[in-house]
């Protein structure tokens, strides 16, 4: 398998991956590649793509019989990075926007022609 540090992970990803352990320490990578519709694979990945960035710690359950479980943690730099990334992604969606909206009014001004 090719080096996570060297993945080359979109905002989105890293947004989306970052808000759903916030949001669910615990969950698993299973859940993951189902809540977010990705492949486990990838799931597992961009997970330790974030860890090697210190983006993310991983603890197993110290009181659980699952000894496989982990705890998904968001670092002091993690949450950081998430919120740079949240200010990233916004800046770009707006700017699609702005493009959709001028590409929207250009088509009108063609049709009543």
């Amino acid at each position: 398998m090719s080096d996570p540090t060297k993945y080359d992970l979109k905002d989105g990803e890293i947004l989306t991956m970052l808000k759903a352990i916030e949001g669910s320490p615990a969950i698993t990578q299973r859940e993951l590649s189902s809540r977010l519709d990705i492949s486990l694979g990838k799931v597992n990945y961009v997970i330790n793509a974030l860890i090697s960035r210190g983006l993310v710690k991983a603890d197993t359950f110290k009181k659980s019989d699952n000894k496989k479980g982990y705890l998904y943690i968001l670092t002091p730099h993690g949450l950081e990075e998430k919120a740079r990334t949240a200010h990233r992604f916004l800046r770009k969606k707006m700017d699609e926007y702005d493009d959709l909206k001028e590409e929207i009014e250009q088509l009108r001004l063609e049709i009543q022609k």
